[in-house]
């Protein structure tokens, strides 16, 4: 069991449990030591020594191959020679603790500390140990005499900090405190923590102190003044917070610390309109952080929701703020959620989504708004103009790409729709939307089509139902295509009938498969189909009336085909062929 543990552990190449540092410890000296109780360790002979030495160092140079067990029974083999080695203790400690044996792990590491007790990294170690087990006694007492043996290093005293306070120690928590304070100084980090802890143990009288000593050591520094009248403040001392606030106004009337103070203040003593001046003030003190203006200005948003007031004085204080130069986006895009929740109208919110932009242009949820605004109303010049920077700025994002295709072909761009199309799809990645991917595919295949390329088209409409082979556009323009050419009737066929049964009251698809039928002289099946397209709104197209005329007349009723004719001459169409079968009172092929 032992030397599979070990293989395992070879195997999993981890570092020991308690292996805090990479450097190789030295072998300790062989001549007489005497431990702390005062005893005399027996001195090794030469040959002893030479031995252990050998051993001990070939036992780490071993573990840094991680040969584990050799390592292991070399070390135990040191041991065996010296049964005081404080070095192979701690390295053996080690190993045990790994192999799960808490015991012998433990007695190892504190006969080491034992003896060598001025080993920086031994003590350490069982200190840590202490502390993995939660005997925090025990850790607090190794890291204090520690602390006093090494007074130089000061994160043994940062170490008792976090013992202490998890054993909500606050007496000893204060007292470590002020050993911190005497070692580097008086700082705020340190003052904050004394009077947060003189808090927490009632004792105000020194939290304050501790503040007012803060005060006093850096009286050039408003801030800490500040910091004590919202002490006062939060203590209900208002009178002492709301003087000190003044005279830290009087001194620097644009410190916006303070200003912020006052706010805190009146809002306190419930003093409405000088709340209101005051937040006004603030919201427009150029020393103002801009991360710290948009949450004052949600505070009051939110303020003024909770209350159920007219925000009236809140768009006002937007229209103030907005007309500021802005260093980021964070107080148009404030404006712009409360527009949203307010349900403002767009053409309210696009100067505030237009001023996102200008100084975000490569903000992607305000452009998207921006475009979904204007498709929206199909202003597609508007969509040109937004969609253009948005693939520079955001070139990953294959919406914008299909946006100002559709936008391009809509005002008459159709080649600079397909060149942008075919730049998206240049975009896609392996994680892409695919019901997106196979949407480019299509568009291009219907800017092919319409330029009379309709190889192109094919092939542009087969990669859109490698994407999304229930793309049922494509399957009915496809087989459309193909049943107008007289080609590949089966494939379009089994295209056809596959957008049907997608959408079985789709008049357009029922004329497609009606009229590839009657491509392959199906006339029969054929009229059942069109009479389903002309029942589901294909009486108002003049291609579906015509190709009804078409079915009947074929299927032997020729004076109703020459009726739909007729009707579908009366309509707005584009046949070349629909005045002659009319004259001639025929059909004739296209």
């Amino acid at each position: 069991m032992l030397l599979t543990s070990l293989k395992l552990y070879k195997m999993q190449n981890r570092t020991l449990y308690f292996c805090l540092f990479v450097a190789l410890l030295l072998v300790t000296s062989c001549a007489t030591k005497k431990v702390a109780q005062g005893e005399v360790l027996p001195q090794l002979s030469e040959e002893e020594t030479r031995r252990h030495d050998y051993y001990f160092l070939e036992a780490t140079r071993q573990r840094e191959m991680e040969n584990h067990v050799d390592a292991l029974a070399l070390y135990e083999h040191c041991l065996e020679i010296n049964p005081h080695s404080a070095a192979v203790m701690y390295e053996l400690a080690q190993y045990y603790a790994f192999l799960q044996q808490p015991e012998r792990s433990r007695f190892l590491l504190e006969k080491a500390v034992e003896l060598e007790p001025e080993n920086f990294w031994y003590r350490q170690t069982l200190g840590a140990y202490y502390r993995s087990i939660r005997e925090m006694g025990k850790a607090i007492e190794v890291y204090e005499d520690m602390s006093l043996q090494f007074p130089a290093r000061g994160e043994l005293l940062m170490m008792l900090l976090d013992l202490y306070a998890q054993q909500n120690d606050y007496s000893n928590l204060i007292k470590t405190l002020d050993r911190l304070e005497v070692k580097e100084g008086k700082n705020e980090q340190l003052s904050m923590e004394k009077y947060r802890i003189y808090l927490q143990m009632g004792d105000k009288e020194n939290a304050f102190r501790e503040i007012e000593n803060l005060s006093n050591e850096y009286p050039n520094d408003l801030r800490y003044r500040v910091m004590l009248g919202d002490s006062y403040l939060d203590n209900e001392r208002v009178d002492e917070a709301f003087s000190i606030y003044q005279e830290v106004l009087n001194e620097d009337p644009e410190n916006a610390q303070a200003q912020l103070s006052m706010v805190s203040y009146y809002e306190y003593t419930g003093q409405d309109s000088l709340l209101y001046v005051q937040q006004e003030t603030l919201l427009m003190n150029r020393k103002l952080s801009t991360t710290l203006r948009a949450e004052v200005m949600r505070s009051i948003v939110l303020q003024n929701e909770r209350e159920g007031k007219d925000s009236v004085r809140v768009f006002q204080l937007f229209d103030r703020l907005l007309a500021q130069p802005q260093e980021d986006a964070s107080m148009a895009s404030l404006c712009y959620s409360y527009m949203q929740h307010k349900k403002m109208a767009d053409e309210l919110t696009k100067p505030v989504l237009e001023k996102i932009l200008e100084v975000e242009p490569d903000n992607l949820a305000a452009r998207y708004s921006l475009l979904m605004m204007v498709v929206r109303r199909d202003d597609y010049a508007e969509a040109v103009r937004i969609c253009e920077p948005a693939i520079q700025y955001n070139p990953e994002e294959l919406s914008f790409y299909y946006y100002l295709g559709i936008s391009y072909s809509q005002v008459e761009r159709d080649l600079d729709a397909l060149e942008v199309l075919k730049k998206g799809v240049g975009q896609v990645t392996p994680n892409s939307d695919k019901k997106l991917v196979s949407d480019f595919y299509t568009f291009i295949g219907d800017l092919h089509h319409s330029m009379e390329e309709q190889e192109a088209c094919y092939e542009a409409y087969d990669s859109a139902l490698v994407y999304n082979p229930d793309n049922i556009g494509v399957l009915n323009n496809y087989a459309y295509f193909l049943s107008l050419e007289g080609t590949n009737l089966d494939k379009a066929e089994e295209m056809s009938y596959r957008s049907v049964k997608a959408e079985p009251k789709n008049d357009t698809y029922l004329d497609t498969y009606a009229w590839i039928l009657f491509k392959k002289g199906r006339y029969a099946e054929a009229r059942i189909y069109i009479d389903e397209a002309m029942k589901n709104g294909g009486n108002m197209s003049a291609t579906i009336v015509e190709h009804c005329g078409d079915i009947y007349y074929m299927q032997g009723e020729e004076e109703k085909g020459i009726d739909f004719w007729i009707q579908a001459f009366g309509m707005e169409h584009d046949s070349k062929t629909l005045e002659k079968k009319i004259k001639m009172k025929k059909y004739i092929e296209e």
